[in-house]
């Protein structure tokens, strides 16, 4: 099955290659649809395929040595994901979860060598994409070692927010679905602290929820208590 160029052609990674360039690429790949619920790879698997996702969410989380599970990013349409080669593993070091439907180009990891010879952009993309994830998770490091809950909540909806978010007339909405435990996951804390604290948000006017599908009300609240303002 032929892919259209004019499906990846609006994405950063791809909007300056040539277009003879960017047809042999997509020659070599096939499009995989993801249900939402399943894992597109699984951490400790084989890394047989990279991937680049055309629409949809996946979260992709990790399961620590004493058993804990984190979310350790968001993957948004447009992102390179699942390039181990990239990162000199034969392994995937994460699973990639399907939140919502999603559609997805797949390559096999032995053409990785060879796309980034002939496509200088993509080994500078992957560059960067590495990059910007130290960048998340050392902010994120901090955040854990530093700050009270209830900030490392708020600036992880805000990142949410910011990559994520659909501007509304109540606000700004998440659009996909995510649940307090995701939000666990992603700041080091439980369930029920989470519940406790965007109940208070809820209260408060800064967020509202509902069928996982959460809408920030108050972008400046939320980043007042980022910046460590006590919730009035």
């Amino acid at each position: 099955m032929k892919i259209d160029k004019s499906l990846v052609k609006s994405f950063p990674l791809f909007e300056k290659m040539p277009d003879d360039d960017l047809e042999r690429l997509l020659s070599q790949a096939t499009i995989r649809r993801i249900p939402a619920g399943d894992a597109v790879f699984e951490q400790g698997g084989a890394a047989t395929h990279f991937f680049l996702l055309l629409n949809g969410r996946l979260k992709v989380t990790q399961v620590t040595p004493d058993g804990q599970q984190i979310i350790v990013r968001v993957v948004h349409p447009g992102d390179l994901f699942g390039f181990a080669k990239a990162l000199q593993r034969l392994d995937y070091p994460g699973t990639a979860l399907c939140v919502s439907e999603a559609l997805a180009l797949c390559w096999p990891t032995d053409l990785w060598p060879r796309f980034i010879d002939r496509n200088p952009q993509l080994a500078i993309t992957a560059l960067n994409t590495i990059g910007q994830r130290l960048d998340e998770a050392h902010t994120r490091i901090r955040e854990m070692s530093t700050e009270e809950v209830e900030r490392r909540v708020a600036h992880a909806v805000l990142r949410l927010s910011k990559q994520a978010g659909k501007a509304e007339d109540a606000g700004v909405r998440i659009d996909f679905p995510i649940t307090r435990q995701d939000i666990a996951e992603m700041t080091g804390t439980t369930l029920h602290t989470v519940s406790r604290i965007m109940s208070a948000w809820e209260s408060k006017g800064l967020v509202s929820g509902g069928r996982q599908r959460l809408l920030v009300r108050n972008v400046a609240g939320l980043k007042a208590l980022a910046d460590g303002a006590k919730a009035g």
